[in-house]
């Protein structure tokens, strides 16, 4: 490469999804509502776990964590993401590459281990009901929740600091809207090999360990659905859980594409199509997925409803 296109190691351009200024328009509108839809229905949610005592258990106690995850997520990502869509091109130094990235990689590998303990939840609740409120008592929801925020800045610790070992000396341009640390790992000029094993092992683990728990676990569910006398039961433990099923589909799906599966050369602007999906849809579609259909989070709505007009009632 050209001596021009070379940059000294302090900012990265970010490419973006289009460079066609009408196609950014349009997805700078459609973010932002997706942004704001993303952040009023996960408030939704955590102010209705708050205030109503029904749903202060743990099922809606790591629900809420998982609103909390969802919202922290797209505030870190998509603003920048529609800064840039506004100026063409973002222009981002390294230290705010690293931020932003080892931000979202806190948030992903949380979420990734969050979703694991919610199907242990659902298990220990369908398969093993005696032993339920003991093993998912208030001490343990905390401690399980916790574990997933504090490993997940582990992993992100780990992963900054195999980067900040390499130097950056060639050419600065990140064909991506965000900035991921793997991809801007690629940019590094001296050898990247062991930190690329490092992370996949990272990797790995993170996202391969609690999906084998949720696939075990919901095999587990299965066969107990199945074992249910009654229809009207087993049609709501199949509706709780298939809820669970298509967030877990639509999360894992989209991150196991890009931080599990070889890497194509011949399809360079895929990992920015596939990272819309986690980074922006994902996080929208969990409070609709799990509060359309659910009849405590209907009730609660309409309890608050009912004692807001009370209270406004002279």
């Amino acid at each position: 490469m050209d001596a021009e296109n070379f940059t000294s190691e302090t900012e990265f351009i970010l490419l973006g999804l289009t460079s066609h200024q009408n196609q950014r328009i349009v997805l700078f509108v459609i973010f932002l509502i997706m942004y704001l839809l993303t952040v009023l229905g996960n408030l939704l949610i955590i102010i209705l776990v708050h205030m109503d005592p029904q749903l202060h258990t743990p099922m809606y106690f790591f629900l809420s964590h998982l609103a909390i995850l969802d919202i922290v997520y797209v505030t870190s990502d998509l603003p920048p993401a529609l800064a840039h869509l506004l100026a063409g091109k973002g222009v981002v130094s390294l230290i705010g590459c690293m931020l932003q990235g080892g931000t979202g990689l806190i948030l992903g590998c949380a979420e990734c281990l969050l979703l694991g303990v919610m199907a242990y939840d659902r298990y220990l609740a369908i398969c093993n009901p005696l032993r339920y409120a003991s093993a998912m008592n208030r001490k343990h929801q905390h401690l399980l929740a916790s574990s997933c925020w504090i490993i997940g800045c582990l992993v992100s610790m780990v992963t900054i600091v195999c980067i900040f070992c390499h130097s950056f000396c060639g050419p600065n341009q990140i064909n991506h809207f965000i900035c991921e640390l793997r991809f801007l790992l690629a940019l590094a000029c001296d050898d990247i090999n062991r930190t690329r094993d490092i992370l996949n092992g990272l990797s790995v683990v993170v996202v391969l360990v609690p999906f084998s728990v949720i696939v075990c676990s919901y095999c587990c569910i299965l066969h107990s659905i199945f074992q249910m006398q009654s229809v009207a039961r087993r049609y709501k433990v199949f509706s709780t859980c298939g809820s669970h099923l298509v967030v877990v589909t639509l999360f894992y799906g989209t991150i196991i594409s890009i931080y599990i599966t070889p890497h194509s050369s011949s399809s360079p602007d895929k990992n920015k199509k596939v990272a819309i999906l986690y980074i922006v849809v994902t996080p929208l579609l969990n409070p609709i997925i799990y509060t359309l259909r659910n009849k405590d989070i209907h009730r609660a709505v309409i309890k608050v409803l009912k004692r807001r007009n009370f209270e406004e009632k002279p």
